[in-house]
């Protein structure tokens, strides 16, 4: 399942770059079957993001471009600092939690300097600079390669340092968040990084506005099986709320009664 979904991201992939892909080309870069390449067609088809054609296929919706940590805070400013306050409380004492890095979870860090008892790993450097003077917070950096326009560590180090780990919690931000392609990012070492703190977090949290849903951005980090819950603001459209309950994912309302 795992090479089906990665052979599918490359084909999305070489969309983006070329606008539109052939059968035959694919066969023979990919290494597998026509059928299996034109089932691959037939599924971006279904999520909105391809249109078949005789021969292969062409792009049909296109990643959004990805702006760097300043321009994203200034981005739906008021409803992320709801989620955010939304989502610590969500956290409780003696608490071992995982803070990705990024626009949406900086609100939840602010809301966490006054928390008791909580260990934060992060590989947000805008995050470790909120946390460094919480004195009830035990707070981690990962190590690795600094993302200067994203503030955030990645790479094969910073994924090492979860390994030695388990968590109780991971409130983790997207950039895209799709029913059928599930939870993306802009960028692949993000993305490795983020599936990474999936696999060592017993809960994983998504923390998205509603302009998040129905993007889908290049790189994959995990499928909504893996979500147990959904923070996001009253902006959610009937189909996501709808499709993520039918998913057994729960959904919180920031800002709700």
């Amino acid at each position: 399942m795992r090479n089906t979904s990665q052979r599918r991201e490359q084909i999305l992939q070489i969309l983006v770059k070329n606008g539109s892909v052939q059968v035959a080309d694919l066969v023979a870069q990919l290494g597998v079957s026509s059928v299996t390449i034109r089932a691959d067609l037939a599924t971006l088809e279904s999520q909105g993001l391809a249109t078949r054609n005789h021969g292969g296929a062409v792009l049909t919706r296109t990643p959004p471009a990805e702006q760097d940590i300043q321009a994203k805070d200034g981005l739906n400013a008021l409803l992320k600092e709801d989620i955010g306050a939304c989502a610590s409380r969500l956290v409780q004492p003696g608490d071992n939690i995982i803070l990705d890095s990024g626009s949406t979870t900086m609100p939840l860090a602010r809301h966490l300097r006054d928390a008791r008892g909580v260990t934060v790993m992060t590989n947000g450097l805008n995050i470790a600079w909120e946390l460094s003077r919480a004195e009830g917070v035990e707070l981690m950096l990962t190590g690795g390669l600094l993302r200067k326009q994203a503030l955030s560590i990645q790479g094969a180090q910073a994924e090492a340092c979860l390994n030695a780990y388990n968590f109780d919690k991971l409130f983790l931000g997207v950039d895209g968040l799709d029913l059928q392609f599930g939870l993306t990012t802009h960028h692949e070492a993000e993305a490795s990084l983020n599936h990474r703190m999936v696999e060592r977090a017993k809960k994983v949290i998504v923390l998205a506005d509603a302009s998040k849903f129905g993007r889908v951005s290049l790189h994959r980090i995990a499928l909504l099986d893996k979500v147990h819950t959904v923070i996001t603001d009253a902006g959610i459209s009937a189909e996501y709320r709808d499709g993520l309950q039918r998913l057994g994912i729960e959904l919180i309302i920031a800002g709700a009664p």
